[in-house]
């Protein structure tokens, strides 16, 4: 035992880096393609409508994957759904940027749905493996990982600026870009969690040889077989159908579209609005991007200790109340800069509504798969509603006034944040009070006290 518990915990530190590694380039590839928006704009020659409904395609084909990634990541496993999804991904950038360079609007269009359907495959195994690290180190550590794709879309948004102020065409820039990024998916793969080391939903519990559970030390952190392992795994379509049924997983589902929204309105839109709004040059668009990925990474660092101090609940209602704040002032102010606080006021907001969805979702490590998977699929559906939507609003009152009707998400998400509060578990320890995990499938060892308080 005593040489199994250092190696265990080698093992998910090492997978712990990796699973961020994964999640920054994720990051990278979105907001190398985001950032470009702007010049793909007039290399098209788009109304802010015909924008909305290219958008919509990425959306769509990340729609029709994500329903079936929970059993594509049970089939092949986290680290290979990885490195399949991610040569989607590039192939559908790649495409995308040529066709683009063409003018070929049909080949731009099935470049973005492949994007789509690489981004929404990835993004579930690369979650689904977060999630699985997590419950190996017995803390909450999510909002991390988020946070490695928000330094991803920061450093992908600022490598843009320097491009487009560069002049450098965006077909050569984002192929580059995405090549590399590839490159380095395939290296980080391989420290994930072995398959049937623990990996994945359901192979594992987390016990702790003591002290508090939400702040083990992956050194005392000790994988225990889940009563998963032992009956098989709870995979199959009627598994998947299942977990549509339960209203927890589809109120933490509607958190996450939310957040999606919230987030994904941003990404899309905030450059083309700093652009239209005030009048300025692609670059000052890419630098309004960085500054809400910015924002949005310091608040998903934070976010652990928050969220383990207060609780989801607290948090999730004080990040619903500064991305309100944020929203309104950039579509009010008349101020660039002003709106720009705006910008990091509503950053700061959209970051922990979808980590701590994907946490919620898996607090049970036996139907993790199909619960992300769920939760997944009805957060990605904002990407679907949410380009046409703003580009047509856009087209009638401007890309800023537009904007505002993301509020309207931010509240419904704000009246059913008590879904995230963590699963009840019997026996399951107060923070500062000795922990002998949960039984094992009844909930998450990183239930707080605060939790249950709200």
């Amino acid at each position: 035992m005593t040489s199994t518990v250092p190696r265990a915990a080698r093992v998910a530190a090492l997978a712990a880096w990796a699973v961020f590694a994964v999640f920054f380039l994720n990051g990278f590839n979105f907001a190398t393609w985001a950032s470009r928006l702007p010049a793909v704009r007039d290399a098209l020659g788009f109304a802010e409508s015909q924008m909305g409904l290219l958008l919509l395609f990425a959306a769509f084909g990340s729609l029709l994957a994500l329903p079936l990634s929970g059993l594509v990541v049970e089939r092949l496993g986290a680290a290979r759904a990885v490195v399949a999804f991610a040569v989607v991904n590039t192939a559908g950038l790649v495409t995308t940027v040529f066709a683009v360079a063409e003018g070929t609007d049909w080949v731009v269009r099935a470049g973005l749905f492949l994007m789509g359907v690489g981004t929404g495959v990835w993004d579930a195994a690369m979650n689904l493996e977060g999630a699985a690290v997590e419950q190996r180190l017995g803390r909450t550590i999510m909002p991390r990982f988020h946070a490695g794709f928000s330094f991803g879309t920061v450093a992908g948004a600022g490598v843009g600026a320097l491009a487009a102020a560069a002049g450098v065409p965006v077909q050569w820039h984002v192929t580059v870009a995405v090549g590399l990024s590839l490159l380095a998916v395939l290296w980080a793969v391989r420290w994930f969690v072995p398959a049937g080391d623990g990996h994945g939903p359901g192979e594992v519990d987390v016990r702790t040889s003591g002290g508090d559970a939400q702040g083990a030390d992956p050194a005392t952190a000790v994988p225990v077989p889940s009563a998963a392992a032992a009956d098989g795994r709870h995979g199959g379509a009627r598994s998947q159908l299942s977990a549509w049924t339960e209203p927890r997983t589809l109120l933490i589902g509607l958190v996450v579209l939310a957040a999606a929204l919230t987030e994904g309105a941003a990404n899309d839109w905030v450059s083309l609005a700093v652009v239209d709004g005030f009048g300025t040059d692609n670059a000052m668009g890419a630098v309004g991007l960085a500054v809400f990925l910015t924002a949005m990474t310091g608040m998903r660092l934070l976010g652990t200790g928050l969220l383990d101090r207060y609780g989801r609940v607290v948090v999730l209602r004080l990040s619903a109340g500064l991305a309100l704040a944020g929203l309104l002032v950039f579509g009010l102010v008349p101020n660039l800069w002003f709106a720009l606080v705006g910008v990091a006021l509503w950053g700061l907001g959209a970051a922990l509504g979808f980590p701590v969805g994907m946490s919620a979702a898996s607090d049970d490590p036996r139907r993790a798969a199909v619960r992300v998977s769920v939760v997944a699929t009805i957060g990605y559906s904002a990407f679907f509603v949410g380009p046409p939507l703003i580009g047509f609003l856009a087209h009638e009152v401007g890309y800023r006034n537009a904007l505002l009707v993301i509020a309207v998400p931010v509240v419904v998400g704000l009246l059913v944040v008590g879904a995230a509060r963590p699963l009840p578990a019997t026996g399951q320890a107060e923070p500062g009070d000795p922990a002998d995990g949960p039984p094992q499938g009844q909930g998450d060892a990183r239930t707080s006290a605060a939790d249950r308080a709200n």
